[in-house]
C-alpha cells in the first residue's frame, strides 16, 4: 500500500493559550490524513500556551495521519515568520470584562443573550478588540505577508475588518460555525424522511448571505434536490413547539444557558421568506429588545450568565490541565468546524466551500461595499475567493445594512481614536436606541470606565 503523501503546513496560533478554538484544532488535526503541520503556539499568557503546546504533543500521540508538531513562540514577530497559516483567537480582555459588558446594561433594561456582536456588549468589546486586532494585522503584513489568515475572534465583522483595515494586503477571512445548526436541521430532515442515517450536515450546500451572526439562506441542496421546500415544511411543523436535536436537560447548565429551540429562526424564516440561519441567541440581538429579548422563555432561547461562563472556563482549563499532563486521554475525533478543511484546501489539497466573511465586493449586492459580510467562499490553492451571493429581501437587507454601516463606522472610528464618534454610534444600536439620551450616555460612560484599561488612551473619555 502506498504510503500517503503529508502536505506541510506551518501554523502560527496568535491566542495559542486558547481552551475552545485551539483543542478542538489539536483534535482535529490529530483525526486528519492530509498534513503534517508545524504548530507555533504565541500567547501573552506564556504558562497558557505551553500547557497547550503538552497537550497538543499528547494529541499527536493518537494521531490517525502524520502527527502535528507544537512548539511555544516567544514573540508574535517568532510565531509569525515563516507562517503559511495564521489563526487568531484572542479573549479581548476578561470574562470579568464581559460581566460588565452585559450586567451594566442589564441594569438599565437591557437583556443580552451573549453580548459579543453587536448591542451595548458587542459594541464595547469591539472597542477594546479593535486596537488588538489591528497590532495583529500590522504584524502579519510585516513578518508573514503571504499567509493565509483566519479570524475567529468575536466581533467577527469588525475584527475582521481591522486586520484589513492594519494590513490592506492581507489574506484574511473570518471563520464561524454558526451556519452549521441550519444545515444539521437540513440533514434531519432528510434522515428522518429516508428512515436511516444518510446525510450528515457535510453534505448540505447553502447559499448564505447577512452580516456574522444574523445570516441568512436562501438556496438549501442535498444531493442534488432543492432542500428549500421541505425546509418550509419542517418550519412550520415546528415554529410553534420548537425543534432541537436533543431534548434540553434543566439540570445540566450547558443545556439550560444555551438552549436554542429555533423558535427565533422559524418566525424570521416567516417574516422574510428566506431561511434565518444563525443560532436564536445570536440573531434576537440585531433586532429591538421588544421583538424577542423582552421574552427569552416565551421564546425558548436562553440568556448566558458570564458567571457560568468563568465556572465553564475553570472546567476547560482543568480538562485541558489533565490532557496535557496525562491524567486524561486524548481523542482523534474530527469536529464540526471546517478550519481543517479550509487550510487542507488552501495548501493544494482540492478546492472546499465554505461560508466566511469577507469584505464586500458585491457578492451581497444590496449590502455596503467595503463592509465585512459573511456568504460562501471558495478555498483552493488560488486563495480564498468570494462567491456571489445575490440579493436579500429588501426589508431584511434595511437591517442588515445599517448594522454593517454601524460596524464600518465602529472601526473607523476606533482606529482614528475619534472619541467622539462613538457615543451616536453606541445609541443608534437597535437594543440601546429606546434609551432616552442621557440614560444611554450614563451606560456608556460606565461601560467606557469599567473596560478602560483595555481601551488606547484616545478613546478613555469616550463618553
Amino acid at each position: 500500500m502506498t504510503k500517503p503523501e503529508y502536505q506541510p503546513v506551518t501554523i502560527a496560533y496568535i491566542g495559542g493559550g486558547s481552551l475552545n478554538w485551539a483543542p478542538g484544532l489539536m483534535a482535529d488535526l490529530a483525526a486528519d490524513d492530509r498534513l503534517a503541520a508545524e504548530v507555533r503556539l504565541y500567547d501573552l499568557d506564556a504558562g497558557a500556551a505551553q500547557r497547550n503546546a503538552a497537550m497538543g504533543a499528547r494529541f499527536a500521540e493518537v494521531s490517525t495521519g502524520q502527527a502535528a508538531r507544537y512548539s511555544v513562540a516567544g514573540s508574535l514577530a517568532e510565531a509569525l515568520r515563516g507562517a503559511d497559516v495564521v489563526v487568531v483567537s484572542i479573549l479581548p480582555g476578561r470574562f470579568e470584562d464581559m460581566a460588565q459588558d452585559i450586567g451594566i446594561p442589564a441594569r438599565y433594561g437591557i437583556p443580552q443573550a451573549v453580548g459579543d456582536t453587536v448591542g451595548p456588549g458587542g459594541f464595547v468589546r469591539a472597542m477594546r478588540a479593535i486596537p488588538m486586532l489591528a497590532e495583529i494585522g500590522a504584524a502579519i503584513g510585516e513578518h508573514a505577508p503571504n499567509a493565509y489568515v483566519c479570524n475567529l475572534t468575536n466581533p467577527m465583522s469588525v475584527l475582521t475588518g481591522a486586520l484589513f483595515a492594519a494590513f490592506p494586503g492581507i489574506r484574511a477571512w473570518g471563520e464561524c460555525h454558526e451556519v452549521t445548526k441550519l444545515r444539521k436541521q437540513v440533514a434531519w430532515i432528510a434522515n428522518r424522511a429516508a428512515g436511516a442515517e444518510v446525510a450528515t450536515h457535510r453534505d448540505v450546500a447553502v447559499n448564505v448571505m447577512g452580516v456574522n451572526h444574523f445570516t441568512f439562506v436562501d438556496r438549501i441542496s442535498l444531493g442534488g434536490r432543492n432542500m428549500m421546500p421541505a425546509y418550509r415544511a419542517f418550519v412550520e411543523e415546528f415554529a410553534d413547539a420548537g425543534w432541537t436535536a436533543q431534548p434540553v436537560d434543566p439540570e445540566d447548565e450547558h443545556s439550560r444557558y444555551f438552549e436554542d429551540r429555533s423558535r427565533v429562526k422559524f418566525d424570521l424564516t416567516r417574516r422574510f421568506g428566506i431561511a434565518a440561519a444563525a443560532g436564536d441567541r445570536h440573531l434576537v440581538e440585531f433586532l429591538p429588545a421588544d421583538q424577542y429579548l423582552h421574552d427569552p422563555a416565551g421564546w425558548d432561547f436562553g440568556l448566558t450568565p458570564v458567571d457560568y461562563r468563568l465556572r465553564d472556563q475553570a472546567e476547560k482549563a482543568a480538562r485541558a490541565t489533565a490532557l496535557a499532563d496525562g491524567t486524561a486521554s486524548p481523542v482523534a475525533k474530527r469536529s464540526d468546524e471546517a478550519l481543517i478543511d479550509q487550510i487542507a484546501a488552501l495548501m493544494g489539497g482540492g478546492a472546499h466551500l465554505s461560508n466566511v466573511n469577507l469584505p464586500n465586493t458585491g457578492q451581497v449586492e444590496n449590502l455596503p461595499i467595503g463592509a465585512v459580510v459573511e456568504t460562501n467562499a471558495l478555498f483552493s490553492g488560488l486563495g480564498v475567493q468570494a462567491v456571489h451571493a445575490g440579493r436579500l429581501p429588501d426589508a431584511l437587507a434595511a437591517i442588515t445594512a445599517d448594522h454593517a454601516d454601524r460596524q464600518s463606522a465602529l472601526l473607523k472610528a476606533v482606529l482614528a481614536g475619534e472619541a467622539g464618534a462613538l457615543f451616536p454610534l453606541f445609541h443608534a444600536d437597535p437594543l440601546v436606541a429606546p434609551l432616552e439620551e442621557a440614560k444611554a450616555r450614563a451606560m456608556f460612560s460606565e461601560m467606557v470606565a469599567a473596560t478602560s484599561a483595555w481601551l488606547p488612551e484616545t478613546l478613555r473619555g469616550a463618553a
